[in-house]
């Protein structure tokens, strides 16, 4: 009898040791618990190489909706980092699987930056925490200092694509670690959500200026239909 009370106490304890999974408050013995893990399998799109095409192609992994919108939300607003790991994980893996990745041995992965002012607020930024994850499985090398983000813009949420692009002119710079130590390799920009590619576009265009090659564009989701063109 007190072996079967002890097991029952010890199995108690265990689950209130549990962190609490920051989406919907159950126990999670990693960063999302069982429920919200498949909740967000079922967010990715059936084809993330839909996009990779044109002068910038962009391999995305998720529709905006749903778990993986609130993860994103989390991540950002509620200081929430380490929901950057699975999510970096799973657009790692599902990049690896993808033809992009078998068409090119090496990758410098650089992070879209935040503005000094935002990454103070935010004591992070969620693009450079993804890659990170990223990086971590795909093998990549991670650059986070390849741009810098000088001026401030305002958010870009409810701007017309001709505002989106005046919006973000001239808001990157090639950052300090490509200045003195240009790339090797082709660079992949990382990103978490890709709406009209105003920003990753900017940033490109940044680097291309400066000679440095640009592979292409991945980020975890988009509100695009898979059926859009990113031109």
């Amino acid at each position: 009898m007190g072996t079967g009370i002890q097991k029952v106490k010890n199995g108690l304890l265990a689950l209130f040791l549990k962190s609490k999974c920051p989406l919907c408050d159950r126990p999670a013995e990693v960063e999302l618990c069982e429920y919200c893990q498949r909740q967000l399998l079922r967010c990715q799109l059936k084809n993330p190489s839909n996009f990779w095409q044109g002068e910038l192609p962009v391999f995305v992994w998720g529709n905006y909706g749903g778990v993986l919108k609130r993860a994103i939300a989390s991540l950002k607003y509620d200081n929430q980092p380490q929901l950057a790991r699975p999510l970096g994980y799973q657009l790692g893996e599902a990049w690896l699987k993808s033809p992009a990745a078998t068409r090119v041995k090496k990758l410098t992965v650089v992070p879209i930056p935040l503005h000094a002012t935002k990454l103070q607020q935010r004591r992070y930024n969620q693009a450079e925490l993804i890659a990170q994850s990223f990086c971590q499985f795909t093998g990549y090398k991670q650059q986070p200092l390849g741009l810098e983000r000088i001026r401030a813009t305002e958010a870009q949420f409810g701007l017309s694509a001709q505002a989106r692009e005046q919006n973000l002119a001239d808001a990157f710079v090639i950052g300090k670690s490509f200045r003195q130590h240009p790339p090797t390799s082709p660079v992949l920009l990382v990103d978490d959500i890709y709406t009209t590619g105003a920003t990753v576009r900017c940033a490109a265009q940044t680097l291309r200026r400066q000679g440095i090659e640009v592979y292409g564009v991945v980020a975890i989701a988009t509100s695009r239909k898979e059926t859009e063109s990113v031109q």
